[in-house]
C-alpha cells in the first residue's frame, strides 16, 4: 500500500506544468525565452507540453485509472482462482515497480502514457488482495484494527512522495519514478519469501495441513477453548464454508442476475454508483490540483496526505451515526468548498491562503465521505450481492477519477473547470443518497427476502 499510493499520486510531480513568470504560449519557443535550469524536470518541460491542449496533458494520469477500470474487471476473482492472494499480491506490486522504472525510456507522452496505463493495470489489486490477506489471518474483534494498517500505510506512502520530490526537485522526473518504483521491486521479492497465504485460500484449495498450521497459530485462544487443536471435522466445515462460499463468487453473474431481478436493488445500485462516481472524482482530483494553486507544491501536498489520518478518525468516531445524514453532510461541505475555491480567482495574498484552506477543508470531506460511503455501501446489500455490488461501486468510483485529469488540465486556465465542476459533480451525485436506505445498527442480510422484510420493518 506504501508503493501502491506513491504510483497513485507521482503524477503530482511528474506532470505538474513548470512555473511561468509570463504567458508563454504567446512568445515564439526558438529562442525567445528557455527554461531555467533543467529543461526536462516534468513531462510538461521534456517534451515541450507547455502549450498542448488539456486532453494530452491530462492524458497520461487518466490512463492510469483506465487501466485500473479494466484490471478492475478482469482480474476481480484471480485472487480466489488457483493464483491466490499472495501470488497475486506479489505480481502487482512486482510488475507495477518494474513498469515504473521502464516507464523513464519513454520518448512521448503517447508512450510514457501506454506506461501509466499499464501501472494502473497492474496496481488495481494491491488494496484488495493486501486487505484480504490482513483481515483474513486474524480472529473477528482484529479485523477492523489490522485493516486500520492499510490504510495508514497507504497514508504514509503518499505522504512520502512530496519528501522525496523535494530531495529531486533539481533532477528529471525520472528520478522520481526510480526512487519510487527500485525499492517496490526489492519490497516484492522480500515479501514473497515471508509473506505467507491466507488460510481461508489454503483450505479452499484443498491444502488442509498448511491451512492447519497456519490457523494453530493465527487463533491460539480458540484453539483452546476447543482442546487446544483445530480437529479435521472443523477443518472439512470450515473448508465447505469457504467452497461454498468460493462458488458463489466465483460465478458473479448468477449476482448480477438477482440484481435484475429486483427492482429494488437495481436501482439501489445505480443510485451507490452515480454517488460513487461524484466521490472518486473529487477525492482523487484535489490531490492532483494541488500544484495549481500557486503554493510550494511539496508542502501542500503533504498537508493534503497527512488530512488523510483525521479523515480516518473522523470515520471511526462516526461509526455510530447514521449514514445518509454524515455522508450527505460531508459530500455538501465539499461541493461548497469547491464551488468557493472555483470563484475566488484574484491574487490577493490573503484570499490565496483562504483558497487552500478550502481545498485542505475539501479533501478531508470527501475523504471522510469516501471512507463512510464503502461501509455503507457494503450494509446495503445482501451477502448474495454484495461482492459484486461494492465492486461495481469501486468501479464507478475508478471511472469519475479518469476525468480529473482533463479536468485539472483545463482548470489551468479558470478555476471553474476544475474546482467548480468538482462542486457541481459532488453535490448532485450525492442528492442520489435521498433515495437509499438508512443502515445505521441494522444487520446485515443474507438473502434478497431478508433484505425486504428487514426495510419493510423500519420503514
Amino acid at each position: 500500500m506504501f508503493f501502491d499510493a506513491q504510483q497513485s499520486f507521482i503524477g503530482i510531480f511528474t506532470d505538474a506544468h513548470p512555473s511561468e513568470a509570463s504567458d508563454i504560449c504567446k512568445i515564439p519557443r526558438s529562442s525567445s525565452w528557455a527554461w531555467d535550469g533543467l529543461s526536462p524536470k516534468t513531462i510538461i518541460s521534456q517534451w515541450h507540453l507547455e502549450c498542448a491542449s488539456s486532453f494530452i496533458t491530462g492524458l497520461p494520469q487518466s490512463s492510469f485509472f483506465m487501466g485500473c477500470l479494466l484490471a478492475g474487471f478482469l482480474l476481480a476473482s484471480s485472487a480466489d482462482s488457483s493464483l491466490g492472494r499472495k501470488n497475486l499480491l506479489f505480481l502487482s506490486c512486482l510488475t507495477m515497480s518494474i513498469v515504473s522504472s521502464i516507464i523513464v525510456f519513454s520518448p512521448n507522452v503517447w508512450v510514457y502514457s501506454a506506461f501509466k496505463f499499464l501501472i494502473g493495470f497492474c496496481r488495481s489489486s494491491i488494496g484488495t488482495c493486501s486487505l484480504v490477506l490482513l483481515t483474513e489471518r486474524v480472529q473477528k474483534e482484529w479485523r477492523f484494527r489490522v485493516g486500520v494498517l492499510e490504510y495508514i500505510w497507504f497514508t504514509l506512502g503518499f505522504m512520502s512522495l512530496p519528501g522525496i520530490a523535494y530531495v529531486h526537485r533539481h533532477s528529471s522526473w525520472k528520478s522520481l519514478y526510480l526512487w519510487t518504483s527500485i525499492p517496490g521491486i526489492f519490497y516484492s521479492l522480500f515479501a514473497y519469501i515471508f509473506v505467507t497465504e491466507s488460510p481461508r485460500w489454503l483450505l479452499m484449495r484443498g491444502r488442509e495441513k498448511e491451512a492447519m498450521a497456519m490457523l494453530k497459530g493465527i487463533t491460539p485462544d480458540s484453539t483452546e477453548e476447543h482442546g487446544g487443536t483445530i480437529t479435521s471435522s472443523q477443518l472439512a466445515e470450515l473448508a465447505q464454508q469457504q467452497s461454498s462460499a468460493s462458488s458463489t463468487s466465483s460465478n458473479p453473474y448468477s449476482s448480477i442476475r438477482e440484481l435484475y431481478e429486483k427492482t429494488w436493488a437495481l436501482k439501489r445500485l445505480l443510485a451507490v454508483m452515480v454517488l460513487g462516481f461524484g466521490i472518486g472524482m473529487v477525492y482523487f482530483g484535489i490531490p492532483l490540483n494541488m500544484g495549481n494553486l500557486g503554493f510550494n507544491i511539496y508542502l501542500s501536498t503533504f498537508f493534503n496526505a497527512l488530512l488523510d489520518i483525521p479523515a480516518f478518525i473522523a470515520t471511526y468516531l462516526l461509526d455510530n451515526c447514521r449514514r445518509k445524514p454524515s455522508i450527505l453532510g460531508f459530500c455538501i461541505a465539499t461541493g461548497i468548498s469547491c464551488l468557493i475555491c472555483g470563484v475566488i480567482t484574484t491574487n490577493d495574498e490573503i484570499l490565496r491562503k483562504m483558497k487552500l484552506g478550502l481545498a485542505l477543508i475539501s479533501f478531508f470531506s470527501v475523504g471522510t465521505a469516501f471512507n463512510m460511503f464503502l461501509i455503507y455501501v457494503i450494509e446495503l446489500f445482501p451477502t448474495c450481492v454484495r461482492n459484486i455490488a461494492t465492486s461495481m461501486a469501486r468501479q464507478a468510483i475508478v471511472f469519475g477519477a479518469i476525468f480529473s485529469p482533463f479536468l485539472i488540465s483545463e482548470g489551468r486556465k479558470n478555476d471553474l473547470f476544475s474546482y467548480g465542476v468538482f462542486g457541481v459533480v459532488i453535490l448532485c451525485s450525492a442528492s442520489c443518497i435521498l433515495h437509499l436506505f438508512e443502515t445505521t445498527g441494522l444487520p446485515l442480510s443474507d438473502t434478497m427476502d431478508q433484505q425486504e422484510r428487514k426495510e419493510s420493518r423500519n420503514v
